[in-house]
């Protein structure tokens, strides 16, 4: 892979890692949100029936935002290493 490439790889996984930490971040009022629409569109529910859809829905992006954040540190980590093996091979050339 050349250092161009890398580059790219870098921006795409800070995009990924960065979108996965605002879902970690934010699981609270997205999982809200998509429960009161939800809550909306049926006209009314049973309390505790609406507590189990809020509930999902929270660790619904919990669990979204934990993988596109480990997704995107290990790519992040692996193009590093890369990169800094690409530096290190022009340096001793």
């Amino acid at each position: 892979m050349n250092k161009d490439k890398l580059i790219g790889l870098v921006v795409w996984g800070s995009i990924i890692g960065i979108s996965g930490f605002v879902m970690l971040f934010f699981s609270v009022h997205f999982g809200t949100s998509i429960a009161e629409n939800w809550l909306i569109k049926q006209g009314g529910a049973d309390t505790g029936y609406y507590n189990i859809i809020v509930k999902s829905s929270i660790n619904n992006f919990l669990v979204g935002g934990g993988i596109l954040f480990a997704f995107g540190l290990a790519i992040n980590l692996i193009a590093y290493y890369k990169l800094q093996s690409i530096k290190d091979k022009s340096n001793l050339e």
